[in-house]
């Protein structure tokens, strides 16, 4: 589980580096370097799903060593189990601040 969330880190740094360069080497505008295709609803729900497979692996790693299996500390689950109630808890948290900009866009005067 810790190496797909490396593997999206790294992922994501590559794309800045090359975007970087682009724009160090052509003076192009990040405008023009940005990807077009991923929407912000496209992500959104490839995050949900990330979070949902992180709960769905800690607790059924956690279920696994219950059940005795032999190659599952309890380390690795307590860990497995933290990560998973912190995507949970960085979820809230970004669905919490989307919908105060919202109620605050749609408060404005136009």
């Amino acid at each position: 589980m810790a190496v797909s969330g490396l593997s999206g880190i790294e992922s994501m740094l590559q794309q800045m580096r090359a975007v970087v360069h682009a724009a160090q080497n052509n003076g192009a505008s990040v405008s023009d370097l940005a990807p077009a295709h991923t929407s912000f609803a496209a992500e959104l729900h490839r995050s949900v799903q990330r979070i949902s497979a992180t709960q769905t692996a800690a607790s059924n790693q956690a279920k696994a060593y219950e059940l005795g299996a032999p190659d599952i500390s309890l380390n690795n689950v307590m860990i497995d189990l933290q990560k998973s109630a912190i995507a949970f808890q960085t979820a809230v948290q970004v669905r919490n601040r989307l919908v105060a900009a919202y109620k605050e866009i749609s408060s404005m005067a136009v």
